[in-house]
């Protein structure tokens, strides 16, 4: 898949679930339960002990069926690993140029995570493929999406931090081409009991969430 279809994949689906759990064993759990609710993409990030080897294996058995993204990608080393780990999209907390090239270099979409106009800019002009703004609830939420847009509508923005079931449809008809969500999915407290089935029904509302949005 090109970058492009990538993201038109993740624009399509509307969601990025974030997987940020204690262990590469949970986090594998958690991605099948998103699977099962018919999410086909996930992110995982890079502060999962042994998120590498979680990624190997999620590309082994869920290669094709999901599209596995790495997430809190630091610097280009990192992002280079989990390229090889099967890692099809890269996100990033902060701007960083040299990680955007990394990507660029080897046709993989990657999203910066920016907050301010002139951030947001500065990624798309190096090359991100869409922006994370992060953290987008701390700064007004769906209208801070709304508002970027005013500006820079070439510019596709996956909004990340203060996305709920509340809030998610709000973000998409302000403008955003998807939202991330983490804890307000795979939440620590499902994963510590096991109930992964609630991180499955979860997943199933937010898709209604977005068909509910876009209808």
């Amino acid at each position: 898949m090109t970058s492009k279809q990538i993201l038109a994949t993740i624009t399509d689906i509307g969601l990025v679930p974030i997987v940020r759990t204690s262990s590469a064993e949970t986090a594998i759990r958690a991605v099948e339960a998103i699977h099962n609710a018919g999410v086909g993409v996930a992110e995982i990030t890079m502060t999962v002990p042994g998120a590498i080897r979680a990624l190997e294996k999620l590309a082994d058995r869920f290669g094709g069926k999901v599209l596995l993204g790495a997430g809190t990608v630091l610097d280009p080393e990192t992002a280079r690993a989990c390229m090889l780990a099967g890692a099809e999209f890269f996100v990033t907390p902060a701007l960083r140029p040299a990680t955007i090239e990394i990507a660029r270099r080897y046709a993989k979409p990657i999203f910066p995570g920016a907050l301010t106009p002139t951030e947001v800019l500065t990624a798309w002009e190096a090359g991100a493929d869409a922006v994370k703004v992060f953290p987008c609830g701390n700064v007004g939420g769906a209208k801070y999406i709304k508002a970027l847009k005013g500006p820079f509508p070439q510019i596709e923005m996956i909004p990340t931090g203060g996305v709920n079931l509340e809030t998610a449809g709000e973000f998409l008809k302000a403008g955003a081409c998807a939202v991330a969500v983490g804890s307000e999915l795979v939440d620590a407290r499902s994963v510590q009991e096991g109930r992964f089935d609630i991180i499955e029904e979860r997943a199933r509302q937010y898709v209604a969430a977005v068909a509910k949005a876009r209808s």
